[in-house]
């Protein structure tokens, strides 16, 4: 039953399989990895839904076409139980970090979101772009 919250759904053909992934993991403790929390995170290839409480819940979601860069970062205690923290910079205004905190198959899921954002950006026509700090450019 633990494994069916965390395995990748598919459903289709090659291309169908592309857009049907989707994949659901729970934050976890670090000890042992076991998914003891009330955090549910949901990343498909439109959006990333993270879902967090028990009496109050909050669901926070963030369109993957904003996602700009994607960092995996794994502690040593991590590495032992096989989790992963995906940290998610987005050019979202009320969440400009999300944080994928101690998920198994967390290698695999940022290069999904690295992948899936891009062709999202592409779909949608858009176009990643940095704050330059261009207060600092002299307009003469």
């Amino acid at each position: 039953m633990e494994e069916n919250r965390e395995e990748m759904l598919q459903e289709g053909g090659n291309e169908e399989e592309e857009r049907a992934k989707q994949y659901v993991e729970r934050k976890r403790w670090l000890f042992f990895g076991l998914p003891f929390t009330f955090t549910k995170y949901t990343v498909n290839d439109q959006v990333i839904t993270i879902n967090a409480g028990l009496l109050n819940t909050t669901e926070n979601d963030c369109y993957l076409y904003k996602v700009q860069d994607v960092e995996l970062q794994t502690s040593f205690v991590e590495r032992i139980f096989g989790l992963g923290t995906v940290a998610c910079y987005t050019g979202d205004n009320t969440h400009p970090q999300l944080y994928l905190e101690h998920v198994k198959n967390a290698k695999e899921i940022k290069n999904y979101i690295l992948h899936a954002s891009e062709a999202a950006r592409r779909k949608r026509r858009t176009l990643n772009t940095l704050n330059i700090d261009a207060d600092d450019i002299d307009m003469d």
